[in-house]
């Protein structure tokens, strides 16, 4: 059996990771960046992508990247999910990335870009709707027309805004597709969530260069990988949420005694330690059965999205109301972790969907 504990890498990657991001990332930066035409920090994505290399964790050596695990691509996303940095990790980093080792990597082009993403001179985004579930059929709204050149649109498509390359699922395969290529136009939309901006892709005659044959299997690696490790994102912004809250309930206080010390405080917040104890150790399992390419890796990762978003979202509406009237306003960072948890409950699946997933897995299907 696996150890899901931290090893001393780990926790020195996770405290590296987690002092840039309080120098550079604090909750007046991410709500000074959320209000501006500018969700993105091009500084802190350069210093966690090429200058820590974290961009390219899960690429291998050869290719240029650091040859590690998801293990650790996991702990960059707590940290990345305690702070709601925005920041296209998940989509770029893990998502692209494992959607390009599906294919064939001795391609040219195929390893031309992973060693682009690796070394963070690339953003690349897979050009599915965000809430496309591992396994699920994707329509075909992208062909290629009579001169091989692509025609569609994809809606809801997180990040693609930083994005330099689209990964396009086409009918007749995977295309690389540049943003500032002709016939490619990304129209911004209106998200919950505004630390991860989304995006319509309308391609109309825009040239590609083929990755693979088939779509299927490299974006349902992608998705499976993104799904997995989006458990450590939501697991990261539930401890942030419940530190924060002990923090607040400590310091304030109501008849000269702190609220934290009210029992009925006291067993929503006990309550909600548990769940968050056990959101980490589903978490870790998906990213440990991902890291080692385990048989029930699927599953594993169905049961920690099934989980993890149920608790995220429990998370966030209590730090929003145990923070009492300060917890409603816009100043303090409490919404954009309500958000982040309401919209990855969706992203890659819904719990239900993840539950339906589970069951056909263990074939325990429940009545129609």
């Amino acid at each position: 059996m696996s150890d899901l504990l931290y090893s001393e890498a780990e926790n020195d990657l996770r405290a590296a990771v987690r002092s840039l991001l309080a120098d550079r990332c604090d909750a007046p930066a991410v709500l000074a960046r959320v209000e501006s035409d500018t969700p993105y920090d091009q500084r802190l994505w350069a210093s966690l992508a090429t200058e820590m290399g974290l961009a390219g964790l899960l690429v291998p050596e050869k290719l240029g990247g650091q040859g590690a695990t998801h293990r650790e691509a996991a702990v960059v996303l707590e940290e990345l999910g305690r702070s709601v940095a925005p920041a296209p990790y998940l989509t770029s980093a893990v998502i692209a990335t494992e959607t390009l080792l599906a294919c064939d990597t001795q391609d040219e082009t195929v390893a031309e870009l992973l060693g682009a993403l690796a070394g963070g001179r690339t953003v690349a985004v897979l050009a599915v709707p965000l809430s496309a579930a591992p396994g699920a059929a994707l329509s075909g709204t992208v062909r290629a027309d009579g001169n091989g050149l692509l025609v569609g649109r994809i809606t809801g498509v997180a990040d693609a805004a930083a994005a330099t390359v689209l990964l396009v699922p086409a009918q007749d395969g995977l295309y690389a597709v540049e943003t500032g290529a002709d016939g490619v136009s990304v129209d911004a939309l209106t998200p919950l969530d505004l630390t991860r901006p989304l995006a319509a892709v309308n391609l109309e005659g825009a040239r590609g260069r083929r990755l693979a044959a088939s779509a299927d299997a490299p974006v349902r690696r992608g998705l499976l990988a993104g799904a997995g490790l989006l458990a450590s994102e939501q697991l990261g912004v539930a401890e942030w949420c419940l530190e924060e809250v002990v923090r607040y309930t400590r310091d304030r206080k109501q008849f000269n005694r702190p609220v934290g010390s009210f029992q009925a405080l006291k067993h929503r917040m006990a309550q909600l330690w548990l769940q968050v104890v056990s959101a980490r150790a589903a978490a870790r399992n998906a990213a440990d059965a991902l890291a080692t390419g385990a048989t029930d890796a699927p599953l594993a990762v169905a049961l920690a999205q099934a989980y993890c978003s149920r608790v995220a979202v429990r998370a966030a509406e209590e730090c929003v109301q145990l923070h009492g009237g300060i917890g409603m306003t816009w100043e303090h960072p409490a919404h954009l972790y309500l958000k982040r948890a309401k919209s990855d409950e969706i992203v890659l699946g819904s719990p239900g969907r993840h539950k339906e997933a589970i069951a056909d897995l263990v074939d325990l299907r429940g009545p129609r």
